[in-house]
């Protein structure tokens, strides 16, 4: 254990190459055993009396720049936002010492997601780790446990490839026989059946990107998605979905022009369309809802966004903030929907999760509860000018996929849109910027994985009882070791 300035700065250095490693695994890069390997180092950093420093660094090596997106958006956000995380990170890690360590490690990583996707303001599950698994050989396992299980599964990997070095053969082998059992039993696990097939359109309007290039007027934005409509989808199709927040309006949408010629395109179509709608509503209020037209014109019940983005399309403690900063951007506060994830359709029961809400596993859980045969995520992901969020959103719904053993169809004005198969696999994805219309054939599925059965619960739970076990043997432990020093009398 290296415990001299010299040392305590190198183990700090360790895991903030660490939390490098990690962030490289991440979408857009994408490169999944960078992410075992930055969690082996981690681990072998974490042998030391300053675990604080490590955890800090290695925060600041995984959210710099997992979270370099948000410096668009507020400079100072992002700074606070980072250092946040970081803070949980290393909350987390301190929790990882004594003889237990190996078993400790991945359940402090598993607690640290656990809170970072509830915590604070509904949580930021953005960049998570599990994000760059998605299409490696631990992935499956998100059908037995979600993306906690595959961040647990991070770490023990973590620490077979660190004992591995250390040539500590019992812990490394029990290690990586966990992760492939475990690995092997997600890839074996049901996941559901057919019922049947629908023709879908994913439509994308195409236009600028970038939060200075977004324009203000909300005409030709649907405009784009309405001529894309009429020259890209040929039918018959069931079902066409639009992206969020490409119909904007005031007051009531049926009653207006644009919902007219919604239910016009439907109705001509023959075809269930979808589409993302931001209503303004009395009270300076608005809400982010799906609204489904069905082939004869006529609007359904529609679905209002539950999970809303903090500082994005609501302000916590607005009066508090309004001192602070400047919220012109967010004038107003979106209404919480309460139904369930579904809208019900002529083209089926479909689930919904609008946008942000795909980062939070309970939401598409919930649509396929409900009875959702497939997920529906309208998105937008236009002010980002990067591509870092919308790759991100593509890895996350695959994600979702695997989890519910659902396609996933999702929809971005600007991409990425895409077509993802109940196993995770990419069927069609879009590019950035322009417009297309992907059509593809997407199955209706019934059945549950266990993971929509039982949620994430048991595996917080299991990981709290692991790391309250090794601190209990810590402190055996240190009574003992106090005891055999003390002179006999």
């Amino acid at each position: 254990m290296a415990t001299g300035p010299g040392g305590r700065s190198r183990q700090a250095l360790t895991g903030l190459a660490g939390g490098v490693l990690l962030a490289a695994s991440l979408p857009p890069v994408g490169a999944w055993p960078l992410g075992l390997l930055g969690a082996a180092l981690l681990f072998l950093a974490l042998d030391s009396s300053r675990r604080w420093a490590v955890g800090l660094a290695a925060g600041v090596g995984l959210y710099v720049p997992g979270l370099w997106w948000m410096r668009d958006f507020s400079l100072p956000g992002y700074v606070v936002a980072t250092l946040l995380q970081a803070a949980i990170l290393m909350a987390g890690l301190w929790l990882v010492h004594g003889r237990w360590r190996a078993v400790a490690f991945p359940a402090a990583l598993l607690l640290v997601e656990a809170v970072r996707g509830t915590w604070p303001f509904g949580g930021l599950p953005i960049s998570g780790i599990d994000l760059g698994q998605v299409g490696g050989p631990l992935e499956g396992a998100a059908r037995i446990g979600g993306r906690l299980l595959l961040v647990a599964l991070i770490g023990a990997g973590g620490v077979a490839l660190a004992e591995l070095v250390r040539r500590r053969w019992v812990v490394a082998g029990g290690a990586a026989a966990a992760v492939v059992l475990v690995a092997g039993l997600g890839a074996a696990a049901p996941d559901g059946a057919v019922d049947r097939r629908l023709t879908v359109a994913v439509v994308q309007g195409g236009g600028p990107r970038g939060v200075r290039a977004v324009a203000r007027d909300p005409a030709p934005v649907f405009q784009r998605h309405v001529d894309a409509t009429r020259a890209g989808v040929r039918g018959p199709v069931d079902l066409v979905l639009w992206p969020e927040d490409v119909v904007d309006v005031e007051g009531e949408v049926a009653a207006l022009e644009e919902g007219r010629t919604l239910a016009a395109l439907a109705d001509s179509l023959d075809t269930t369309l979808v589409a993302g709608v931001v209503q303004g509503e009395e009270g300076d209020r608005f809400r982010n809802s799906a609204v489904p037209w069905g082939p004869d014109g006529t609007m359904y019940e529609r679905y209002d966004k539950v999970h809303r983005v903090p500082f994005g399309e609501y302000v916590p403690a607005r009066g508090f903030f309004e001192r602070i900063a400047d919220l012109s951007a967010v004038p107003r506060d979106a209404l919480v929907g309460t139904g369930p994830a579904v809208i019900d359709t002529p083209a089926g029961v479909l689930g919904v999760v609008i946008s942000y809400e795909v980062f939070f596993p309970d939401r598409a859980r919930e649509a396929v509860r409900a009875g959702g045969r497939v997920v529906l995520v309208p998105t937008n992901a236009s002010s980002y000018r990067d591509e870092q969020i919308p790759a991100q959103e593509v890895a996350v719904a695959r994600l979702r996929a695997l989890e519910t053993g659902r396609w996933v169809v999702q929809a971005a004005p600007t991409g990425y849109s895409a077509v993802i198969d109940h196993r995770g696999r990419v069927i069609q994805q879009g590019g950035l910027g322009g417009a297309e219309v992907l059509t593809a054939g997407v199955d209706l599925r019934t059945g549950r994985t266990v993971f929509v059965s039982f949620g994430s619960a048991p595996w917080v739970l299991a990981a709290l009882a692991l790391i309250l076990l090794s601190k209990l043997e810590w402190l055996r432990s240190r009574f003992v070791d106090r005891q055999s020093r003390e002179p006999l009398r």
